[in-house]
């Protein structure tokens, strides 16, 4: 069975089991407390050197890291990642957008004010997430203005990846309601058949 090695809280993890459950993917989840420092252990640093979460073992013992890599993967001839040239090169437009744009930005303020607390030592580095946050927002909403999803008419791994650490921007500060068309992409991915929420305990 698949081994995902994960933080629930993460997004990033969280990724990996929304794909699993929108495919049906069984798998075996290994909790990983990141904040304990688990991901830098021994044994998974042989897993990967980066000492970073989430990882996934295949039965063949095939491990791979990156959870956009590890999505499209999972993915492949799926509905959740076209086989078109043009289709996949959006999506993956989209997943770097994700890593460069917006995850530094979402994410790494609500690690601040959710796993940190808030520290006084991250609070100035705290508010100048704001600006980045929006703007990678403002970006999302005004193409679903002109598009149900991300990449064409269903829902490929582009919009797994967007939606992990969007659907809970509000815990790093971000207010969506003006973003409406992200709200309603958003109840769209809820009502996906298999589709289950983030833990959050």
């Amino acid at each position: 069975m698949l081994k995902i090695y994960g933080d629930y809280r993460s997004g990033n993890c969280f990724k990996i089991q929304l794909t699993c459950a929108l495919l049906n993917i069984e798998y075996e989840w290994i909790p990983i407390d990141i904040m304990r420092g688990e991901a830098s252990s021994e044994e998974m640093l042989a897993k990967n050197p980066n000492a970073k979460i989430p990882v996934i073992e295949c039965d063949d013992g095939f491990v791979l890291t990156e959870s956009n890599a590890i999505i499209n993967y999972l993915a492949s001839n799926s509905a959740l990642y076209p086989t078109d040239s043009k289709a996949i090169a959006k999506i993956q437009q989209w997943q770097f957008f994700e890593q460069y744009s917006h995850e530094p930005y979402i994410a790494v303020a609500r690690f601040i004010k959710l796993y940190q607390g808030m520290p006084e030592s991250r609070i100035e580095e705290f508010n100048t997430k704001r600006s980045g946050g929006l703007k990678a927002l403002s970006i999302m909403n005004s193409h679903l203005l002109e598009s149900k999803y991300f990449v064409g008419d269903s829902p490929t791994t582009a919009d797994i990846t967007l939606y992990a650490y969007t659907h809970v921007a509000h815990q790093g500060g971000f207010d969506l309601s003006k973003f409406t068309a992200i709200l309603n992409w958003i109840d769209r991915i809820r009502a996906l058949p298999g589709y289950h929420d983030m833990r959050t305990d």
